[in-house]
């Protein structure tokens, strides 16, 4: 059981850390020397790297709140998982960490729909690796939800 415990909460780190990655790499949209994330728009000219503040549209700034509320969703879920470690009784399940963690999927997935369908660049540029991330994270994200729906705590 420790070892089954233990992969679980090495997933659920792995999906933190990915849902960290792909919300603050600059790397959502690369085109050339220019590449954008939620934050900023950067170029590389001269050995130099310039940035600016990305727009400040509406669909934007719902992005960027859907992926820091799954950012904080997962960590949440984490924490509430190592609560429950301690405090659950004998047989019962993770609900409730699981539903935190469903929603972190769901978040991350609107925020990326959001940004597929709304992003206008170039048709040179193409997708970055923070967005590919982003779409990975997804389900397993959801993966991780559905185990702790599924696990129980034993003795």
């Amino acid at each position: 059981m420790l070892v089954v415990l233990a992969g679980v909460m090495v997933f659920h780190l792995l999906n933190l850390i990915l849902l960290i990655i792909s919300t603050a790499v600059n790397a959502w949209i690369v085109d050339g020397d220019l590449s954008t994330d939620l934050w900023y728009g950067c170029t590389s000219k001269n050995g130099g790297y310039h940035c600016k503040q990305s727009m400040s549209e509406d669909w934007l700034q719902a992005v960027q709140a859907l992926m820091v509320l799954s950012v904080l969703f997962c960590l949440l879920s984490f924490v509430f998982f190592l609560c429950q470690l301690f405090t659950l009784v004998k047989g019962g399940r993770f609900y409730f960490t699981a539903i935190f963690q469903i929603l972190a999927s769901l978040f991350v997935m609107s925020g990326a729909i959001i940004y597929t369908v709304m992003n206008t660049a170039a048709e040179s540029s193409t997708y970055g690796h923070a967005y590919v991330l982003a779409w990975v994270a997804f389900p397993l994200t959801l993966i991780s939800g559905l185990i702790y729906i599924v696990l129980r705590k034993k003795e």
